[in-house]
């Protein structure tokens, strides 16, 4: 089982939204149990009818159908705002899977937690047997990695990291996604290199 969570937002001086940029067919596990949840920040009558305008649904739609998910998502809103002396309601959270949920509700009370957005709780089907046979171990043996190439990686590392800048205290919220991101890819790399694969 796989499960994605998504904050599909507007990357305030790229303008890209970096959820766009998932390699989804690899994500998706081929015949597995994938739930995928989270922010789309997309409005559509296919999972709200009230709306009669849509807005970023386009690339979400594309995913819905070519992976043939499951919309978990009973219509009701998800997120309930206030900006500008207005209040509002949308639904922009969704929940999909590759197989049928079997629950999904909003869960309220004591539940709360000072969000705008709703405490979602879900439930799906999985397959133990076939979930087995698509199981794949990913990553590196480090264990079986020299001191050597160890001491290597740690080089490469250094090297990498000197060449970038440091984050200051102006940075804001998507500097520091854009560091962690650098820092898992980079990270991978320096891996790839000197480590031996599973």
């Amino acid at each position: 089982m796989r499960i994605i969570n998504v904050y599909d937002r507007r990357d305030l001086e790229t303008g890209e939204r970096r959820a766009r940029k998932l390699n989804w067919h690899r994500a998706i596990l081929p015949g597995g149990g994938t739930m995928i949840a989270g922010n789309m920040n997309a409005h559509s009558r296919r999972w709200d009818p009230r709306y009669r305008e849509q807005c970023n649904v386009t690339f979400w739609d594309g995913i819905i159908d070519e992976y043939v998910l499951e919309i978990g998502n009973d219509h009701r809103p998800t997120q309930h705002w206030a900006r500008n002396g207005k209040q509002g309601e949308s639904t922009i959270d969704l929940t999909l899977a590759t197989r049928p949920i079997k629950r999904w509700t909003i869960l309220e009370g004591s539940h709360a937690t000072g969000s705008d957005h709703e405490v979602i709780e879900w439930e799906f089907n999985v397959d133990k047997q076939v979930e087995e046979d698509h199981m794949q171990v990913i990553g590196w043996n480090l264990a079986a990695t020299s001191k050597q190439d160890q001491e290597a990686a740690e080089t490469l590392w250094k090297q990498l990291e000197r060449e970038r800048a440091h984050l200051g205290e102006e940075c804001r919220g998507d500097h520091i996604e854009r560091e962690a991101e650098w820092c898992q890819a980079t990270m991978s790399e320096v891996q790839d290199a000197k480590a031996k694969k599973i």
